[in-house]
């Protein structure tokens, strides 16, 4: 009888571990500073996975580079695992090979510098809520669909089916939506004034001192434009590192691609990470050198 020569589950399991903590190693050594993977939707859960993984560290140093791909979440969780962060590290990086849409976006922005190439893109912040049946809606859309549909009625433009669907809305959970979306503007304020802007010191055009109000003024700008989900006419469209850094937005990224070696090892490392959590059917994934979780 030909025995057949074959891995395990376990084994192919084993071997993929391996060579996903091989590729953060060497991640790690490239850009001289503690690696944490994020991969997923920012839901409940996502934030105490992050925190075992940073305390796994028993030797940290003081910079950590995050290597964020998800289309977003739950702006609560976002702010838990910025807390969570800081506790642990003066400095963070975040560095998108794919995308970071939505609360993604917001969270990279908390970093105190982004590393993107061509081919990354943030999205419109735009977070999504849990409605009553359990499903993760965009706030912004449920929002805006609300407004129009009023102003519809006021103008007495307003269709039966239309009415219908007015009627049918949840003002509570509009209301919730509505909170989503201004904490989501304040955080994001917040978090450019207090991390990405906090050496920026002159102006690029005379050289002048930078004051605080003038990064408040700088943060609310990108953050009113980043919320315009009209403006950006999808919740789900990518801005590109040319856009983000355009008169546009004017946001300082770093590009990953001018870095010898680092595109190749970003790129190859998310690829494989992705393969590996479709073999096991994971919709999430963090990773440290000292440990290794996905999770349905």
């Amino acid at each position: 009888m030909l025995k057949m020569r074959c891995m395990s589950d376990m084994t192919l399991s084993s071997v993929g571990r391996t060579a996903l903590q091989e590729q953060l190693s060497k991640l790690e050594a490239k850009l001289d500073a503690d690696v944490l993977a994020c991969i997923g939707p920012i839901v409940p859960g996502l934030d105490d996975l992050v925190r075992q993984a940073v305390e796994s560290l028993d030797s940290k140093t003081s910079r950590l580079v995050v290597v964020l791909d998800t289309n977003g979440g739950v702006i609560e969780v976002v702010e838990r695992m910025v807390d969570t962060l800081r506790h642990h590290y003066k400095e963070v990086v975040f560095a998108i090979p794919d995308r970071a849409m939505s609360a993604g976006t917001i969270f990279a922005l908390s970093g105190d510098a982004i590393m993107m190439d061509y081919f990354s893109v943030l999205g419109p912040i735009d977070p999504q809520v849990r409605n009553k049946k359990g499903q993760l809606l965009p706030a912004q859309g449920y929002v805006d669909e609300f407004d129009r549909l009023v102003e519809l009625a006021r103008e007495g433009k307003l269709t039966s089916a239309e009415g219908i669907l007015l009627q049918q809305l949840d003002l509570g959970e509009l209301q919730q939506f509505r909170e989503a979306k201004e904490l989501s503007i304040k955080l994001l304020q917040r978090w450019l004034v207090q991390y990405k802007f906090k050496d920026w010191t002159k102006t690029e055009t005379n050289g002048k001192p930078v004051t605080d109000e003038m990064k408040r003024v700088r943060a609310k700008e990108i953050a009113s434009k980043l919320s315009d989900a009209r403006g950006w006419h999808s919740h789900g469209r990518g801005i590109p590192m040319k856009t983000l850094t355009s008169e546009a937005l004017r946001l300082k990224i770093d590009d990953f691609g001018l870095v010898e070696g680092l595109t190749e090892l970003l790129r190859s490392y998310l690829l494989f990470l992705l393969d590996f959590m479709r073999q096991h059917e994971w919709k999430l994934f963090v990773q440290t050198r000292k440990f290794f979780l996905g999770g349905a």
